[in-house]
């Protein structure tokens, strides 16, 4: 058996997140503690007891879940991965997993990124918008459409499972999207309650600030390939593992993709390490019944 751990993105918040295992865990406790020094305040304070909307902060939420994920995934005994992966801001806690970074490393990288693109977000007003039941070739076609047509910027940006892709760009871009998504026979096409236009050429400023970050922290060798966003393919050298990660902030997430190679790579059973079950919905949609999946949260 071929075991592959996978990491959740933004979305996955709630409020109380971590903390039955900060309660039942005092090697978890010593990690909320070190993390709460680290980031200069108490995040775990907000995570067990903060509002919905505390939580949907980006500076927030972006730490809240990388924390949660490796404090899950730290409560496995002998966990060895054949493979690792993350949902965009999950791939960092992939890189945790597989030796790449060190916790301390990583959860700076994941605020100075959760900070950049707070301050993207609000350079460029912008969103995002679920697709549903429209294949996702077709979606594409649309958006380099509605681009050559309106100079309107709209790109695909989530490909989270056959059937669901989400969409990133301007207001008025994603406006007309979603009216030609639905004439060309899209189930829905909603618009996310984001603040920002995640994974497009939208993010950039936050990438150049992301990629000072990461190009001056050390990457170790990994103990296994990650399969990152913006390749979907296996990756081992740590300098291909940081050019990947700082071009994911403006590229696709490649889920579907990543999924279907881990399987075909030999991928037998997912676990998916923090809060939610969203990548365990995605994972049973992606792959079927050729692998088992569960999740620690």
């Amino acid at each position: 058996m071929m075991h592959a751990f996978v990491f959740p993105g933004q979305g996955a918040q709630f409020s109380g997140m971590g903390k039955s295992l900060y309660d039942s865990s005092v090697l978890v406790k010593e990690l909320f503690e070190q993390a709460n020094e680290i980031l200069g305040f108490r995040i775990s304070d907000t995570m067990f007891s903060g509002s919905d909307e505390a939580l949907k902060q980006t500076n927030i939420t972006q730490p809240a879940i990388f924390l949660h994920s490796i404090a899950a995934y730290r409560t496995i005994v002998n966990a060895k991965p054949a493979m690792v992966a993350g949902h965009s801001l999950g791939e960092f806690s992939a890189l945790v997993a597989n030796g790449v970074l060190s916790f301390e490393d990583a959860l700076k990288l994941v605020s100075i990124r959760a900070k950049a693109m707070q301050k993207a977000c609000e350079l460029n007003p912008s969103t995002m918008a679920a697709v549903l039941n429209l294949a996702d070739d077709k979606v594409a076609e649309i958006c380099l459409a509605i681009q050559n047509e309106t100079g309107e910027l709209v790109v695909p940006a989530n490909y989270n499972c056959p059937g669901q892709l989400v969409i990133s760009g301007s207001i008025k871009g994603i406006d007309i999207a979603c009216a030609k998504m639905k004439e060309a026979g899209a189930k829905r096409a909603l618009v996310l309650p984001v603040g920002g236009a995640f994974h497009s050429p939208l993010m950039s400023p936050a990438k150049e600030e992301l990629a000072a970050a990461i190009q001056s922290t050390n990457f170790n060798i990994p103990t296994c390939a990650v399969y990152q966003n913006v390749v979907a393919t296996a990756v081992t050298d740590p300098t291909a593992i940081k050019n990947n990660l700082i071009e994911q902030l403006t590229g696709p997430v490649k889920w579907t993709q990543s999924v279907q190679q881990m399987v075909a790579d030999g991928a037998t059973h997912f676990t998916e390490c923090g809060p939610g079950k969203v990548l365990q919905g995605l994972i049973g949609k992606i792959a079927g019944n050729n692998v088992s999946v569960d999740g620690v949260n």
